[in-house]
């Protein structure tokens, strides 16, 4: 009480006192925080019942006062003063001691605001830069402290300065210590091996001296000019008898004392206040972004970053039910790292595991920003590690299990993340981990090279339809990705050599199914208003990569319109006309896919763009055409449900022809030459998307005579899928019919696609 009115009547004083010139005042407010500590007797009584706080305010105030006063650049009295007399060290000592109690918050604020409303560079002074890296030090210790925000505001208004200068981050890599690691000194370095170490200055000709005395020293070396001995005797006496004790480490084990910002944030990480976390989160954003090399090697080796992002994924992952449900995965609302917060009384969805789906969805998005944003190195450091150990080391062993519940639920969640991630480097790392590196073609032996991508692909052919459905949605949302590897390695790397094709001209029997389709009545494509409306303003320009029918005596080569009119029709009349429902529905004609062709098309060709693919096939002649072809694992299992198209469940086919339609868009010369090129010769042996579908159209044929009343029940059949007609009584052979309407569906969209790709080449 007594303490307050002295307060209140000091500001009286003040108010009343004439104004003092800015250093006598800044001067005499240190004073008396000094003297505080040479006359008071009672070391016990919290801060806020001393003037210290008050005196510190108007030290900051006098500060800026000054600067504002002066020209842009030039230090002042005040600030020298504050410089000269080590007045940031005297004060780190004050806080690390904590005397009186809460001197540590005061000293936090004192420099949070020091450093962020003061706007001449402080950092690259020693006797500002040496007494942050020690405060830094001693945030973090302990977690749940009262000190704990004004910790994580000082952390992060030193993160902002780094920053705006990145290359002062050099003066917060202590180098001396990495040495003494190397040496074999314990990676745990107790207290007393810190005291001293100081960061790596360019002012090399400062003596160092233990932390317990420097602030002593630097007060001694402050007063000199106006004290006596016996005062400064008297002050630095009572500065060393102050207790300081050694705090406990917070549960990160720190392997060494390089990088003490980082060690420091990556303790309030794990802060039980979610807000210190994010914030903690933020600052350890801006530390990975500065393109300083020496920090990004110290950030990756020299602290536990990696550990942290990588075992709490881990641990975040292990937690989740061993089954949740694949449609909670994948429709829970979009995740943002630093909003992670649900509440489940107030969620009307909730489902079990919710929260725990949440946190760690949560949790890779700040994985995936975080090197998002890394300087290069060391987001490559960062991603190698979340593919060895949470990929490799958690996720692996999920997928590759044999119970199918386990194997549905881990599936899900990788098809999540591989929605969700956005680092190109992080993107590179789950290919690899994925698909494997491996470029050279693939042969029939060593499909299961890559364990985890052979198993992957073997599930798109998995018993259990729901398992098929889920990793066939996987690799779709894959193939959409900006990654070559990911098409080279499932598609691209076996039709390099064009093996496929056998080099000879065409014969009139070869002909008969495609020129069959040049029939009356045909789709006149030049005069479909939505030949006019994709307009060449639309298209990219440079795609000259789109192969057409041979040049023979029988098959001339044109301007092009011809060969449209009957790749397009091949595919239009694969499905004989008793087979086809859609001209009896309005509005599920071929010219409702093109909309849809023209859009996908031009988003592929702008992500494929960069990849420098050629503009047309490789020439026959410098092709290996003797090898022996394999489409690759991957077209094979998707040729093998393609051509049990008419007895697989409806939901597969959708999904099965989905992805096919997917790998049609990509511009590519010989993808589009073995998927959508009716008149390619075909090896011997071999087989492409058209000849799988001309196999399924020829059972169909044979099929349809069994079938009484084929035609009525595969409308009503249409009819029902479009939600024309109620549910009624189960039809027979509802697999069959269901299979015929999807197949027609993807040879109109197959022709959609042919016809985009065509209209881009012709007006490039």
């Amino acid at each position: 009480m007594f303490s307050k009115f002295t307060s209140i009547l000091q500001h009286a004083v003040e108010a009343l006192a004439p104004s003092l010139p800015l250093q006598e005042d800044f001067v005499y407010h240190w004073k008396a925080i000094t003297h505080y500590y040479i006359e008071t007797s009672d070391d016990k009584a919290p801060v806020t019942d001393t003037n210290i706080p008050s005196h510190l305010e108007q030290m900051l105030d006098i500060l800026v006062q000054e600067e504002n006063e002066r020209e842009s650049g030039e230090t002042g009295p005040c600030m020298e003063y504050l410089l000269h007399h080590k007045i940031l060290e005297t004060l780190y000592t004050l806080g690390k001691a904590d005397c009186p109690p809460g001197m540590k918050q005061q000293v936090l604020v004192f420099y949070t605001k020091l450093l962020g409303r003061i706007r001449q560079p402080l950092l690259p002074h020693i006797n500002v830069h040496r007494p942050v890296q020690k405060l830094i030090r001693l945030c973090g210790e302990v977690l749940a402290t009262p000190t704990e925000n004004e910790e994580i505001q000082f952390l992060c208004i030193v993160c902002a300065k780094l920053k705006q200068d990145p290359y002062l981050v050099n003066f917060f890599l202590e180098n001396k210590l990495k040495s003494l690691a190397s040496k074999g000194v314990p990676n745990v370095i107790s207290e007393d091996a810190l005291k001293g170490q100081d960061s790596l200055s360019t002012d090399t000709g400062q003596s160092r001296q233990p932390e317990e005395l420097s602030g002593a020293a630097g007060m001694e070396q402050a007063e000199l000019d106006d004290e006596s001995p016996h005062h400064v005797d008297d002050l630095s006496t009572s500065l060393d008898s102050l207790t300081v004790t050694s705090l406990p480490e917070a549960s990160v084990v720190r392997p060494n004392q390089d990088y003490n910002l980082v060690n420091s944030l990556l303790n309030l990480t794990r802060s039980p206040d979610g807000r210190i976390a994010v914030k903690a989160c933020e600052g350890l954003m801006l530390l990975v972004s500065l393109p300083e090399p020496a920090a990004a090697k110290c950030l990756t080796q020299s602290t536990c970053l990696c550990e942290l992002l990588t075992d709490r994924l881990a641990s975040l992952y292990k937690a989740l039910p061993q089954s949740v449900d694949p449609l909670d995965i994948e429709t829970v609302e979009a995740i943002n790292w630093g909003l992670d917060s649900y509440s489940h009384k107030e969620d009307a969805s909730a489902f079990p595991g919710k929260r725990a789906l949440i946190s760690f969805l949560s949790w890779f998005d700040y994985c995936d920003q975080l090197i998002k944003e890394a300087q290069k190195t060391a987001a490559v450091a960062l991603a190698k590690a979340v593919h060895e150990r949470f990929f490799i080391g958690v996720m692996e062993p999920q997928l590759m299990q044999t119970s199918e519940m386990g194997i549905l639920t881990s599936t899900a969640l990788l098809h999540r993340i591989v929605r969700q991630v956005t680092s190109d480097v992080l993107l590179q790392e789950m290919v690899f981990f994925i698909l494997g590196e491996q470029r050279e073609p693939e042969t029939l032996a060593e499909i299961s090279r890559h364990p985890l991508r052979h198993r992957l692909i073997e599930h798109c052919d998995h018993i259990s339809d729901e398992i098929s459905i889920m990793t066939l949605r996987m690799f779709e949302h894959l193939l959409q990705k900006p990654n070559e590897h990911i098409l080279y390695n499932l598609v691209l790397r076996n039709l390099e050599e064009r093996n496929y094709t056998e080099y000879k001209p065409l014969c009139p029997e070869d002909k008969d199914v495609v020129e069959n389709g040049l029939i009356a009545g045909a789709v006149d494509l030049e005069e479909d208003p939505l030949f006019t409306d994709i307009s060449p303003d639309n298209t990219l320009s440079n795609q000259e990569w789109l192969s057409s029918p041979p040049t023979t005596p029988d098959h001339p080569k044109n301007d092009g319109k011809t060969e449209v009119h009957k790749i397009v029709n091949s595919f239009l009349c694969l499905v004989p006309d008793e087979a086809k429902s859609s001209y009896h529905v309005e509005g599920t004609g071929y010219d409702t896919y093109l909309r849809d062709a023209h859009r996908q098309f031009r988003d592929y060709c702008a992500i494929c763009l960069r990849w420098e693919w050629p503009g047309s096939p490789r020439a026959l002649e410098k092709c290996n055409l003797e090898a022996a072809f394999f489409e690759g694992h991957f077209l094979k299992v998707l040729f093998d449900r393609m051509g049990r198209i008419l007895d697989q469940p409806y939901d597969v086919n959708l999904q099965v022809t989905s992805v096919l339609s997917r790998l049609s868009l990509f511009p590519h010369p010989h993808i589009h030459e073995y998927l959508l090129d009716p008149y390619v010769n075909l090896a011997s042996g071999c087989r492409s998307l058209f000849s799988v579908i001309v196999r399924v159209v020829g059972d169909l044929m044979v099929r349809i005579q069994r079938i009484q009343d084929f035609t009525p029940k595969l409308l009503l059949v249409r009819k029902r899928l479009l939600g024309l007609e109620p549910e009624g009584p189960i039809i027979d052979h509802i697999t069959l019919l269901e299979g015929v309407i999807v197949l027609e569906e993807f040879c109109k969209e197959l022709a959609a696609i042919a016809f985009v790709k065509y209209h881009a080449s012709s007006t490039s």
